[in-house]
């Protein structure tokens, strides 16, 4: 890299974990190029096992244990303070008996074991794992610096390492927004590191000089014949111009293995080229793509900022509207008319907002930041179903703090509705997946049948959420599918 080129790169920050959304930066074209080439080899030298290879034997030198620790038979938690995802009130008087990775059942707070083996919660509060709806699994923990010069191995083991931090942080599932996360969710899947739940959902899909267009301006034009971008061809991101391209491609990454689909319906703030206020993909080329998705039984999000571009991808039938900070009134009714998600990231100008060298991107940040606030009230006003996420990314620095996005959502809700987001509400999100959902069974809540994914905490929710700012010493016992990885009780 010239010295010149590395003094930008330095000087111009385009991580982001608040106040803007940079997926479409020339530098996540680059990373992902050299990440998914080197993935693409070793497949292709030693199949999948030569990939899986790259996670083997990372630990965090964490409270985690060399493994989880499974139970021989079924435990029933007593002498706790349940939350149960739903936000109604804390209930006292309860034990919760745990079988083969499920929540079998609510007991009262003196039932009899019944051969199972007791936890003592000390009288906790007992609730559900995090879920975080926009997360970049492989992308969070990395620096923008290291992306380009880095080691490849490197790379790969910081994401693996990041996720095992996310689940150690309390959160136990993540709805990745876009990147190379479905290896690192197999080896997760497959215990060869500790990590959340992974929703993927694969490549983005982006029209020409779209959000996800990466490409440099010297590799315009592109004649009809010509290959495919590098990033295309490593799977960052998919460019698709016209109905039949954007349905190829949607079912490509439904093939891959997408728990829902992607696409940029608009601009953005730190991205090189197309600006917040552009609306991108037209009304017929969105509905391929979620008419492609329907027909596999999941849905389409869509990141995007205007109301413009938010009524273009309601019509189209998007289910989730990811960012959406700039929308009226008028939009809002709209998605409450179509039951759409809202899926809103605290973006503020605070200590975890970008900063950025230029004008024009400091104005368009600014804006989003002023339409966050107004976000949350219109949210409420009109009762639209919210998710919560984080979006950090390329911001090593920030990534620790990801329950602080969480702690900040109390100045515009009750910290019990704050707490429910996160978990129950989210879980709800996560559904909308359907057959595509790799994890089949009720996620975010405490109740019989669900997904044994609970957190003991010390703190009381029903006042504030102090205690998600140091997890490390509040949170007792992270289980995730009735596996124990942190034992404090």
């Amino acid at each position: 890299m010239p010295p010149a080129a590395a003094h930008s790169l330095l000087q111009s920050p385009l991580n982001h974990s608040h106040g803007a959304c940079c997926c479409g930066s020339p530098l996540l074209q680059r990373f992902h190029e050299r990440v998914m080439a080197d993935i693409t080899r070793r497949q292709f030298m030693g199949g999948a096992a030569a990939v899986m290879a790259l996670f083997s034997g990372l630990r965090a030198p964490t409270a985690i244990s060399a493994q989880p620790k499974r139970a021989d038979g079924p435990l029933l938690l007593t002498n706790l303070r349940l939350f149960d995802g739903s936000g109604a009130a804390l209930r006292d008087n309860v034990s919760v008996r745990i079988e083969e990775q499920r929540i079998q059942a609510i007991l009262p707070g003196d039932a009899a074991p019944e051969g199972a083996e007791i936890i003592d919660c000390g009288g906790s509060v007992l609730m559900p794992g995090l879920i975080d709806a926009h997360w970049h699994t492989t992308l969070a923990a990395i620096s923008q610096v290291d992306a380009m010069t880095a080691d490849l191995g490197y790379i790969h083991l910081v994401a693996a390492q990041e996720a095992e931090r996310t689940l150690m942080r309390g959160v136990t599932s993540v709805r990745d927004a876009g990147g190379p996360s479905f290896a690192l969710k197999r080896a997760i899947d497959e215990g060869i590191v500790a990590g959340p739940r992974i929703l993927p959902a694969g490549a983005m899909i982006s029209q020409t000089s779209g959000h996800g267009d990466f490409r440099m301006r010297y590799e315009i034009p592109r004649a009809n014949n010509a290959p495919l971008s590098e990033q295309e061809r490593q799977g960052v991101a998919v460019i698709a111009d016209g109905e039949a391209e954007v349905l190829r491609r949607t079912r490509e990454q439904l093939m891959l293995g997408a728990s829902q689909i992607k696409l940029m319906a608009g601009g953005g703030v730190a991205s090189t080229y197309d600006p917040l206020d552009s609306t991108q993909f037209s009304e017929r080329e969105l509905r391929a793509a979620v008419d492609a998705a329907e027909d596999w039984g999941t849905y389409v999000m869509v990141h995007v900022y205007t109301s413009r571009g938010i009524q273009r991808a309601l019509r189209a039938g998007a289910k989730s509207i990811e960012h959406g900070q700039l929308a009226d009134e008028e939009t809002v009714r709209m998605m409450a008319g179509e039951g759409a998600w809202w899926s809103l990231q605290p973006f503020l100008q605070d200590e975890d907002a970008n900063v950025y060298p230029d004008a024009a991107r400091r104005e368009a940040q600014q804006q989003v930041a002023e339409g966050t606030v107004q976000a949350y009230e219109l949210a409420q006003r009109f009762d639209i179903k919210t998710a919560w996420g984080t979006d950090i990314l390329f911001t090593p620095q920030n990534t620790p703090n990801q329950l602080r996005q969480l702690v900040k959502l109390t100045r515009f809700y009750d910290p019990l509705t704050v707490l429910a987001m996160a978990t129950g509400r989210n879980g709800e999100l996560l559904s909308l997946s359907g057959s595509r959902n790799p994890y089949p069974g009720t996620l975010g809540k405490i109740e019989p049948g669900a997904m044994a994914d609970l957190l003991l905490v010390n703190g009381d929710p029903s006042k504030n959420l102090d205690f998600l700012h140091d997890p490390e010493r509040n949170l007792r016992l992270i289980m995730k599918g009735g596996r124990i990885y942190k034992d404090n009780v």
